[in-house]
């Protein structure tokens, strides 16, 4: 017995080591625009039977469990997307179109698979009725969706607008209901390979299976949800809801057992089933969504990257050499038919014209659920159970690569996009637009100018006589169009300051990230919430309420840093400056030969800082941020951008 753990624990150990390694050469490979699975999936097979065969395949029957305790997460995942508040004000739109695409995709699916089986290998010889299972199997999957994926598109545009909230309504509801229909189609299939008989008993224990199910998902919504109720720390209670799930599917294997030797019929209970119904409960009816969602987020990646790797070790490559057109085939079919459940939905939704169009490109992508119900398959019938999952893996990846730029190109062409504008090129002259006149705005003006910034004040007010605005360029604006920005010639600015209320803040602050691009925004906030969208933006923000505070606090610690920064040391200051020479392109830090009395504090490349040393070499774009006396700095801005 011992000798066996420790057997366990070295493979275990083992398949540790290849997983992290898997991910950051999955890594590696998201540089190049491949999708992250895609390079865990291709990790897997490099390192199965295929490729080096360090991963066996008498090893992978020991890491079994890693797909269940993944599927349970996978299914916990998929569900908590599931937040029926957020989908109330599209429910009609998301309804028609889920039930379009789930009827047309499935059935035409189905209908299409089951007349294309004479060009599949191991449907080839199956009698009719165990080609039709095949077929309804296949169908079920064509079905699954990646919400993770529409997330991610969703974040990277900043979309938003009515097209965007049907398609994550629509993603995340048919991921609920395919697993449902996976449970009804997964015991069908079954009865009809086994040649079982489908009268009424067969349909009483399909119900009592359903209800059995639902009733211990219930049960499962108490259990995370007690657990989420103790004050621990976010990774005991990661552990624990990881448990939970993995404890789902070992119960769910030993009532089959149990029931098949007492009562002669097996009573399967499907475990996706039961946790999807649980992570829905502590979604939408605890207060505790929240904390199971970003308990969920931060322990994902090493849940897929675990399950995604062994999925790739456990493909039958050979199988994959001889399919790979009946891939491409699939992957065509599930296209045409989710093109016309959409348009079918969207028409019966009453949806504008281009929804109907573009209606099926945000519905491509497929990842962990698809996946997961392939390799539930491919365990359940071990005898052509790993060529279905081959090709069913086959067709995710082409939907991975295909999927997320379709969308991005609906999402477009709805108008529903809010991508950043890019940054013009620096004219030689600094700019700087401060919208709302005060004092403050007034005082930070004569200072900017006395640093050589080119000052534009724009206001509302109409009556500006009692402030001191002469020697000033202020101008009088009557609102936040694109003729105000163009007024202001915002197109040439390096620098925008917003001083207003926080919602006429952000709507300039909306209009310049889309529509501008200047490098740098500050905003000064009154409520704090707000700093959250501000921070989106990229914008740097100033709470009044704690910058004071915060101040004094560097003072105390670090006096002579803050001093330098602030400018309170005599002579001295700092500036952000913009490597423009293309001369100074590729030479190292420790061959600037800067005067003396200048410090390089950082370098910021691409939005992401760097860490220096002597050896560093800058790049054009880059952000050197300097601290020493004005008439170095002056003089180095000259050299650093090229005038």
């Amino acid at each position: 017995m011992t000798e066996i753990i420790t057997k366990l624990l070295i493979i275990v150990a083992s398949f540790l080591v290849i997983t992290i390694a898997s991910n950051q050469v999955a890594k590696q490979l998201v540089k190049y625009r491949f999708p992250i699975i895609t390079g865990l999936l291709l990790m897997g097979v490099l390192c199965g039977p295929y490729g080096l065969n360090i991963i066996t395949l008498q090893y992978s029957q020991k890491l079994l469990f890693v797909n269940d305790l993944s599927l349970a997460f996978i299914a916990f995942a998929a569900s908590a997307e599931l937040y029926l508040r957020e989908l109330r004000s599209r429910i009609n739109s998301i309804s028609w179109n889920t039930m379009g695409q789930l009827v047309v995709t499935f059935g035409l699916g189905s209908i299409a698979v089951y007349f294309a089986s004479d060009f599949i290998p191991f449907m080839k010889e199956m009698e009719p009725i165990s080609k039709l299972a095949v077929s309804i199997l296949f169908g079920t999957i064509f079905v699954a969706r990646s919400p993770a994926s529409a997330i991610a598109v969703i974040n990277e545009m900043r979309a938003k607008g009515p097209f965007t909230q049907t398609a994550i309504g629509v993603t995340v509801l048919k991921d609920f209901i395919v697993i449902v229909l996976f449970a009804v189609n997964f015991a069908i299939a079954g009865a009809l390979i086994n040649k079982q008989a489908m009268g009424l008993g067969f349909i009483f224990y399909l119900i009592l299976e359903l209800v059995g199910s639902f009733a211990l998902g219930f049960v499962v919504g108490k259990v995370l949800e007690f657990i989420l109720h103790f004050r621990i720390r976010h990774h005991i209670k990661s552990v624990l809801i990881i448990v939970v799930g993995f404890s789902v599917y070992e119960l769910s294997h030993f009532i089959a057992s149990y029931s098949e030797a007492s009562l002669g019929h097996v009573f399967h209970l499907e475990p996706l089933l039961i946790c999807i119904v649980g992570s829905f409960l502590v979604t939408n009816y605890t207060k505790y969504r929240p904390e199971f969602i970003k308990i969920l987020e931060e322990t994902g990646p090493f849940i897929y990257m675990a399950f995604f790797t062994l999925t790739g070790a456990t493909m039958a490559l050979d199988v994959l050499i001889q399919v790979w057109p009946i891939a491409l085939l699939f992957f065509m079919i599930r296209l045409l038919s989710m093109m016309i459940g959409a348009y079918t939905g969207a028409t019966l939704a009453k949806d504008p014209k281009e929804f109907r169009v573009y209606g099926w490109m945000p519905y491509v992508t497929q990842a962990g659920v698809a996946l997961g119900l392939s390799t539930i398959i491919a365990n359940a019938f071990p005898g052509w159970g790993n060529e279905f999952s081959t090709i069913v893996i086959a067709v995710i990846v082409l939907n991975q690569i295909i999927g997320p730029p379709l969308f991005k190109y609906a999402i477009q062409k709805v108008g529903e996009s809010h991508e950043k504008a890019e940054d013009h090129v620096f004219d030689g002259q600094r700019d700087c637009i401060i919208f709302g006149l005060e004092n403050h705005s007034i005082a930070l003006a004569k200072q900017l100018e006395q640093s050589n910034w080119n000052v534009i004040i724009a206001t509302t007010k109409e009556d500006v006589s009692e402030l001191e605005i002469e020697d000033l360029n202020v101008q009088k604006i009557k609102g936040f169009e694109r003729d105000t920005f163009e007024q202001l010639d915002a197109w040439k600015a390096e620098a925008v300051v917003l001083l207003l209320s926080d919602t006429e803040n952000l709507a300039i602050g909306e209009f310049l990230y889309e529509h501008v691009g200047v490098k740098d925004v500050v905003v000064r906030i009154t409520e704090r919430w707000f700093a959250q969208k501000f921070h989106q933006l990229g914008f740097l923000v100033v709470d009044p309420s704690t910058a004071m505070v915060s101040l004094m606090d560097h003072l105390v610690r670090s006096p002579m840093a803050t001093s330098l920064l602030l400018g309170m040391q005599e002579g001295q200051d700092s500036l952000d400056l913009e490597l423009l020479n293309t001369d100074l392109h590729g030479i190292t830090l420790r061959e600037l030969r800067l005067p003396s009395d200048l410090i390089i504090l950082s370098v910021k490349r691409g939005g992401q800082m760097i860490i220096t040393h002597g050896y560093t070499r800058l790049r054009k774009g880059d952000i050197i941020t300097l601290v020493g006396s004005k008439k170095s700095l002056q003089n180095t801005s000259l050299k650093f951008e090229g005038v």
